[in-house]
């Protein structure tokens, strides 16, 4: 990418995600995974696209500590969000006030706050908190992933 790119990309993700990312000095590559464009920093996936609109990935998150866009689940739910389950609402104790059905979010575990997958909102953060049933984030993103495997 050049450095004009990089620079919007990374001030649109600080602005996003709450967080200061990486600067234009930084070498970034784009690369495909299935139907998501990445974004390669240090060998690292670092930004996957949702359609054009960017997003951390796992290992960008654990690497830039995104303060936005989170929802956090119970510690029964991690185990299953570690093979890739959808987040079920019951599950769900907080989410970012700002989140809107249909965009990315990332969601974390209760204790530890560490970023577990990435998916999209079936629901708006209040929805979420507020429903006792029903799927409130689609998984396309999780530790152990492909995705994840092209960083380690």
């Amino acid at each position: 990418m050049r450095r004009k790119e990089i620079e919007s990309l990374a001030a649109l993700l600080n602005d996003n995600m709450g967080c200061e990312t990486f600067s234009s000095s930084d070498h970034v590559e784009t690369a495909e995974a299935g139907e998501y464009k990445l974004a390669i920093i240090g060998g690292r996936p670092m930004v996957m696209f949702f359609d054009d609109m960017p997003f951390l990935t796992i290992q960008g998150l654990l690497e830039y500590n995104a303060t936005k866009g989170h929802v956090t689940v119970d510690m029964g739910a991690v185990k299953f969000l570690a093979n890739g389950a959808d987040v079920m609402a019951p599950g769900i104790v907080d989410a970012h006030p700002d989140i809107k059905k249909g965009m990315p979010v990332w969601v974390r575990d209760q204790k530890n706050k560490r970023a577990l997958a990435i998916g999209l909102a079936l629901m708006d953060s209040a929805e979420m908190i507020g429903s006792d049933s029903g799927k409130a984030v689609k998984t396309v993103h999780y530790v152990g992933d492909k995705i994840w495997d092209l960083g380690n």
